[in-house]
């Protein structure tokens, strides 16, 4: 008998918790997929139904009670088609994470998630209880085999998948991007399937939530683990891969592989898709930024027209007694290059009248970072003020490494709903507005060469509190993406002071990032969700030694 089966993988934008909006998209895909492609099953990623991840959601019955509706809607709704779909289950008295295979109706298998991710921005075991059986069931002669996401990135559950008979594997996904995220996943399932040889199809998610991407790049990969098919990256798609029995082995025919994209087009693509979604989910009508004629601000101006469309971004410029003309010329050149309704408004009278007010108590004092952080937070004034007559949500502009050290004011530059490059190192903004310029001039040439200031001194310049940018970053990299200690920093070939300077500004501004805005995860260790560390703590072992005599 000969034996074919076309299986189609949904990579679609949902919704955290809008489970009848979400079922409703699914029903569509499915229906799709069955008329379009002539699929005989569709996957969808990890916990379709409810969105992911829910969080704290998944501690409500009554939110569980409606993922319980959407489950047996789409049941009952999708037809001629088998359909594998994620979702929360309540099973015996415990909360699974679940996928189901489902036809004209009945329910056909369940399995329960059996590998539970707990590190990162992963806190499954909070939820979810583990799973241990493999499921397996057949489907025009093919013996399918089931699994979620981390269960094939680890020894285990696809072995024991295999030895209950599947010849193919389905692997729901929810994988949430940093840069170069794809290859290394396909890396891991090519060799999981190499070692079981057994195709495997990854069915992933695509869109913004909150902090976390996902990319799509939904892909197949055969029993020597190459990858036979791969969906867009950052886009929604329906795809289907074709398996046939060639001498008793199933196994897929080519079909399209689609390229990832290169680094700086992949990252702005990352937060053009996190920052859409955020706004759009948020029912904001659009977004207020700061624009300072900087590099930060003009990155985020770009990316903030490209998510939402120029008509839906007001930028506004809030020149000081130190601003330079240059910024004032580049910033109106930029948001004329895009678009933008634009706005001046100086904040010279407010600062003036803030001092004026403060006079007694400042009287006999020098001017220091009181008085920067007084012009800044004048600025943050004006943007809520605009954000709250017109709706429209303050993006922040500050970058990762700003944010790691604490070169930014509380209640001024930090002020907003959404940090767009929170997790973008300083270098890389170089090297994404160079980008965002080879597709239109946008960003001044100026902007990108000279040398960065927060212009809130006179002749001011970030060198003159931080370490070179170069320097810096890779330093931040070691400390917080690889948790590397100060003393294997200074053993890399870093200078020991600089090394002890930088590591101490992160320990002590922990409590500025607790205050910060949300922002896109782009990279393996972001703040926030991945990296949790005391405001309060008496462990100082990045503090440099004391001298010996």
């Amino acid at each position: 008998m000969s034996r074919r089966l076309v299986v189609a993988t949904a990579q679609h934008n949902v919704q955290v918790g809008s489970i009848e909006k979400n079922v409703d998209r699914m029903i569509e895909l499915a229906n799709e997929a069955r008329d379009r492609l002539g699929a005989d099953l569709v996957v969808f990623p990890e916990l379709t139904v409810t969105g992911y991840p829910p969080e704290d959601l998944l501690l409500r019955e009554d939110f569980l009670d409606a993922a319980d509706r959407g489950v047996a809607r789409v049941i009952e709704s999708i037809k001629g088609i088998t359909a594998v779909f994620g979702h929360p289950s309540r099973h015996d008295g415990e909360l699974r994470n679940a996928a189901t295979a489902s036809r004209d109706g009945e329910l056909v298998a369940r399995y329960y998630k059996q590998d539970l991710p707990n590190y990162l921005v992963f806190d499954e075991k909070r939820y979810f209880v583990e799973g241990d059986e493999s499921c397996v069931f057949e489907l025009a002669g093919i013996n399918v085999g089931i699994t979620i996401c981390e269960d094939a990135w680890h020894d285990g559950p696809v072995e024991r998948c295999k030895a209950a008979g599947a010849e193919i594997l389905l692997n729901l996904n929810a994988s949430p991007f940093h840069v170069d995220k794809g290859p290394r996943r396909e890396k891991t399932i090519g060799e999981r399937a190499r070692l079981n040889s057994l195709p495997i199809i990854y069915s992933h998610w695509v869109g913004g939530q909150d902090e976390l991407v996902f990319d799509g790049s939904s892909f197949t990969v055969d029993a020597a683990g190459v990858v036979v098919a791969r969906s867009a990256q950052f886009e929604e798609a329906l795809d289907a891969v074709e398996f046939t029995d060639a001498g008793g082995v199933v196994a897929p025919l080519p079909s399209e592989v689609v390229a990832y994209q290169p680094t700086e087009e992949s990252v702005y693509n990352a937060l053009v898709l996190g920052v859409g979604d955020y706004v759009r989910r948020n029912g904001f009508p659009g977004v207020v930024i700061g624009l300072s004629g900087g590099i930060d601000s003009a990155l985020t101006l770009a990316i903030a027209a490209d998510a939402i469309g120029p008509e839906n971004v007001i930028a506004v410029q809030m020149p000081s007694r130190y601003t330079a003309d240059m910024s004032l010329e580049d910033a109106q050149a930029e948001a004329e290059a895009l678009g933008v309704e634009h706005h001046v408004i100086p904040i010279e009278p407010a600062f003036n009248a803030f001092l004026g007010q403060l006079e007694p108590i400042f009287a006999g004092t020098k001017v220091d970072t009181t008085e920067e952080n007084i012009q800044a937070r004048c600025r943050g004034v004006i943007l809520m003020a605009i954000s709250n007559k017109t709706g429209k949500m303050v993006l922040t502009t500050g970058n990762k490494s700003e944010m790691a050290v604490g070169y930014a004011t509380l209640y001024g530059d930090m002020v907003g709903g959404y940090a767009a490059i929170k997790d973008v190192p300083k270098m890389l903004v170089y090297q994404l507005s160079n980008y965002r310029n080879s597709i239109s001039p946008v960003i001044p040439q100026r902007v990108i060469d000279r040398p960065p200031s927060a212009e809130l001194a006179p002749d001011q310049q970030d060198s003159d509190s931080l370490p070179p940018y170069e320097i810096l970053d890779a330093i931040l990299e070691q400390y917080i993406e690889l948790d590397r200690s100060a003393s294997d920093i200074i053993a890399m070939g870093f200078e020991s002071d600089t090394v002890y300077r930088v590591t101490r500004m992160v320990d002590r501004n922990e409590y500025k990032r607790r205050q910060s805005a949300p922002g896109v995860r782009i990279t393996r260790r972001a703040f926030g969700r991945d990296r949790r560390y005391p405001i309060t703590s008496g462990y100082r072992v990045n503090h440099q030694p004391p001298a010996k005599d």
